[in-house]
């Protein structure tokens, strides 16, 4: 596996390969590294279940993975423990071996009756180990972002949409309000306009029945 390591490295995405462990110790591997390398690993851990007659993941699998610097007396740059499945990343911060560890467990106590039983072992790992530059190893994870960032356009255009009819409603509603004003003022203007009217009316009318009755009396 030393020397498979650095041909996955010069093809920028590894393939997917799988081994078997017996579950009692930890599966190792060295692999030397140039300064700046980012590894994405994609792993899954299956048992083989005698009812099924195949290998099976479970919730009760687990996996510990550890990365150790070897020129760096044994520096550990990744301790993580995930599930049955899984992704674990790092990069490497100087050049040199580094030795990547897979220690799995299972809770189903079927691991070490495999491996008593098989020379494979107990556990099979299926690993897709990619080793290389960014932009090689994120290819299929760009789509994923091209879709949320799609979705988050869409997102903005829509409220932006939504603020501008909010605009749109406010304008509206500050014309209907002053519209609403000038209506009022000029029926005010009005009504005053009509009471003046008739209490010139009604002046003028006691004016000429008092007249009126001044000259009756006088008659």
């Amino acid at each position: 596996m030393r020397s498979f390591f650095p041909l996955l490295a010069l093809g920028g995405v590894a393939q997917a390969l799988y081994f078997y462990i017996d579950g009692t110790q930890p599966r190792c591997f060295v692999e030397e590294l140039p300064k700046d390398t980012l590894v994405v690993g994609d792993y899954k851990a299956e048992e083989w279940d005698d009812k099924q007659r195949a290998w099976t993941s479970h919730s009760g699998i687990s996996l510990y993975i550890s990365v150790d610097e070897i020129f760096d007396n044994d520096h550990r740059v990744v301790s993580q423990r995930g599930a049955q499945d899984g992704r674990f990343t790092f990069t490497a911060a100087d050049a040199g071996d580094h030795r990547l560890c897979f220690t799995p467990s299972s809770t189903s106590g079927r691991a070490a009756w495999q491996s008593a039983k098989s020379a494979n072992g107990g556990i099979r790992l299926h690993l897709d180990l990619a080793i290389g530059e960014t932009s090689e190893i994120d290819s299929k994870d760009k789509n994923k972002i091209d879709d949320i960032v799609t979705r988050i356009k869409d997102l903005n255009a829509r409220l932006g949409d939504v603020r501008r009819e909010q605009v749109f409603q406010r304008e509206r509603e500050a014309d209907f309000r002053d519209q609403s004003e000038a209506t009022n003022s000029r029926v005010v203007r009005w009504i005053l306009f009509q009471l003046v009217v008739m209490g010139c009316t009604c002046v003028w009318q006691l004016s000429h029945l008092r007249s009126f009755f001044i000259k009756q009396k006088l008659t």
